[in-house]
């Protein structure tokens, strides 16, 4: 009462020389949030002064005036308090709103995945460590060429078992570092793995392999698809350890060599997966649009020749995958060798080949489906053109045999 009291009085003397006026933020106004009072006397001014801090300060004063929410208050000196209190809501609401910041899409990976670099060692260890290179370069190779063309060029060939017959095995004596032999597995299926082998002479085995080559993938996606494993000739058994070969200083070059085979064997599988996965989410975007118009009842604008053709792709791409290839079975070669067969297990579970195969199969089934489905749609429009065809036809019967009737 005390404080209204002097703000009355004060108010009083002040309409006489200026009246103020009290806006708080109004709809028409949402700029103006503050309480502000018009320009004063310059007689009156040192007496705003010594009131205001026993009010405690004006804007505990001017907040009286919002006490009653949603009301318009009158004050004592005669001036208007407009307020919205849904105004003051929606600002406070806004204000306390984060702010959104769109992510970034991560680019796509290989399939393959560098599986090496997921759990490396320390910096000293890889130094010390040889490196595997493995590359799927092509639909297939020709292995008799290709032997006679590399021993020509001074690279020695490597006998392996009778059982052995899809695999090229090359050794040479520009090996990257001293720890082991520089030797290259060259798989029939189209696929290719370095051990030890120097940068250059890498360089130089694709380039006389791209002579011997049937149907050949680009150069971008055969070095972007690629399985990089470290190893190391250590004691004890041979094994794969922290995604590193080890191989025994035990063995002889015959085992050795063979040791070698198996390991290839999972990597080149592996590279030749990431291939046909690349293919096969290409085949997935070209139809990606087919469901969508579909579900929006648009018409489809493909032929019944292009849907052949796709559905021929497809059915190459499986038969590649489930057919073709060891993806499905473990090989023959290993058989008689429970060694071997463990190693070779051991890498494919290591390169998820089984996981990958269920999925690319899973997806491919799914494809089928929706080929089927385009098909079929292309059988009914086939048949409703017909069956429209042979209406007209009638009808075109029946006029002539009505105007023979009336002429």
């Amino acid at each position: 009462m005390l404080l209204r009291t002097l703000w009355s009085r004060l108010g009083t003397q002040l309409h006489v020389e200026s009246r103020p006026g009290c806006i708080l933020a109004s709809a028409r106004t949402p700029f103006s949030r503050t309480c502000y009072l018009n320009s004063l006397h310059q007689q009156h001014e040192q007496k705003r002064n010594d009131l205001l801090p026993a009010l405690g300060g004006f804007k505990s004063v001017s907040s009286g005036c919002l006490t009653d929410s949603g009301r318009l208050t009158n004050c004592k000196s005669g001036q208007a308090c407009f307020y919205s209190t849904n105004l003051v809501t929606s600002v406070l609401k806004s204000g306390l709103k984060p702010a959104t910041v769109p992510g970034k899409r991560a680019p796509k990976g290989p399939r393959t995945k560098q599986p090496s670099r997921a759990n490396q060692p320390s910096l000293s260890e890889d130094k010390d460590m040889m490196q595997c290179i493995a590359f799927a370069t092509a639909d297939q190779y020709h292995l008799p060429t290709l032997s006679h063309d590399l021993i020509n060029h001074g690279f020695h060939e490597i006998d392996l078992p009778r059982d052995a017959s899809n695999v090229l095995v090359i050794s040479t004596d520009m090996a990257a570092k001293p720890d082991d032999n520089a030797q290259i597995f060259f798989f029939r299926e189209g696929s290719v793995a370095f051990w030890n082998v120097e940068e250059k002479t890498m360089k130089n085995i694709l380039r006389i392999l791209e002579r011997h080559e049937i149907q050949p993938y680009e150069v971008a996606l055969v070095h972007w698809e690629n399985e990089e494993i470290n190893y190391t000739v250590g004691e004890g058994n041979t094994k794969l350890e922290r995604g590193n070969f080890i191989l025994s200083d035990e063995m002889d070059q015959e085992e050795a060599v063979l040791e070698k085979f198996a390991f290839s064997n999972a990597l080149c599988l592996s590279v030749k997966l990431a291939i046909w996965e690349v293919a096969l989410d290409n085949f997935v975007e070209s139809i990606q649009s087919i469901p969508e118009t579909l579900k929006s009842g648009k018409r489809v604008q493909l032929s019944s020749a292009e849907v052949m053709q796709k559905i021929g792709e497809l059915f190459t791409l499986r038969h590649c995958i489930n057919l073709r290839s060891d993806l499905l079975l473990t090989p023959d070669f290993y058989w008689d060798r429970e060694n071997l067969e463990k190693l070779y297990d051991k890498t494919c579970q290591f390169l998820s080949i089984n996981r990958r195969v269920n999925v690319v199969n899973e997806k491919l089934e799914h494809c089928t489906q929706l080929t089927d489905l385009m098909r079929s749609h292309l059988s009914e429009k086939h048949s409703l053109r017909l069956e429209w065809m042979i209406v007209i036809l009638i009808t075109i019967e029946v006029m002539f045999e009505l105007a023979k009737m009336i002429f």
